[in-house]
């Protein structure tokens, strides 16, 4: 019988493959240790819930860690220490790996009395949370975004649109993402996007994505991994719902940084099938349908 204990990687395993996956991706985690997005983009190290700077390996999972999942914040630190500032970890949060290094005292031998104690070294890994990871901690707990050099104007009629549809929302990070797990969506702060429009139009797509939920309309293209054929089915149907949600709130919409990676798929697919975008404009429109269906909900509530 197998030991799941004995299965499990060790902690030098679990760190080593994290940073070699990052390197097949084309990424170097150590070039690019940044937390803060747009304006607020900045080298910073990572720090326990102290203060205090992490040291060695703990910094380079850390940073790959940060950058793999868009956080802003530099604090980091464990579910019990988040509990005991009054805070509590996200439904579905997957915490990221460090290494506590010591040693223990073994005698060379107990069956002679003239034997010496040594020191034996250990590793021991445990699990950290990265601050935006957690609501409800004290307000120094949280990076607050720089305010840039233009007037950040809220347009009202968006944010009553997406109010409307009930979606939670978690400000922070400098990366745009809906989570299928936890059920929220993702936004980095107003204050970091190029203009207000770009800010909404951006969480138009993430909007769309949400509608995917099973408690939705259950979408699945059967995505296994990031880049897939059916990651970028999705990312298609989420293009298009953004551009059809964006023309109905009369806000332009531009190309995200990121759309570059799935066009060469898109092209393919569409080369390939001839029915591909129909599939992914029905799509696209029962998602923005169920959208404007939550927008009805609240005139017959009024």
């Amino acid at each position: 019988m197998s030991n799941s204990k004995t299965n499990k990687p060790d902690a030098f395993t679990r760190i080593t493959n994290q940073i070699v996956a990052d390197l097949q991706k084309g990424v170097k985690s150590w070039t690019r240790p940044w937390a803060g997005g747009g304006h607020n983009s900045h080298i910073t190290m990572p720090r326990r819930h102290s203060g205090e700077t992490y040291q060695g390996i703990n910094i380079l999972t850390l940073w790959v860690s940060s950058i793999e999942q868009g956080f802003s914040s530099s604090t980091w630190m464990t579910y019990k220490q988040a509990l005991d500032l009054g805070g509590q970890v996200r439904k579905g949060e997957t915490g990221s790996p460090v290494v506590y290094a010591s040693t223990f005292t073994k005698n060379e031998d107990q069956n002679n009395p003239e034997s010496k104690d040594i020191e034996i070294p250990f590793m021991k890994g445990y699990t950290v949370f990265n601050t935006d990871q957690i609501d409800d901690l004290p307000d120094q707990f949280y990076d607050k975004p720089t305010a840039p050099d233009y007037p950040v104007n809220r347009i009202d009629h968006a944010e009553r649109f997406f109010r409307n549809t009930g979606a939670k929302i978690v400000n922070g990070g400098n990366q745009a993402f809906y989570t299928k797990g936890p059920d929220y969506i993702k936004m980095p702060h107003i204050e970091v996007f190029s203009d207000s429009e770009d800010y909404y139009a951006t969480i138009a797509h993430e909007i769309t994505h949400w509608t995917r939920h099973p408690d939705r309309l259950d979408r699945d293209f059967g995505q296994k991994r990031f880049g897939d054929e059916g990651y970028a089915k999705e990312e298609l149907v989420a293009e298009l719902g953004a551009a059809f949600i964006c023309a109905h709130l009369g806000i332009k919409l531009e190309d995200r940084e990121d759309h570059s990676a799935y066009i060469a798929s898109w092209l393919l697919a569409l080369e390939n099938d001839k029915r591909y975008i129909f599939h992914a404009a029905a799509d696209a429109q029962r998602a923005v349908n169920f959208i404007m269906g939550l927008q009805n909900l609240e005139k017959e509530a009024a």
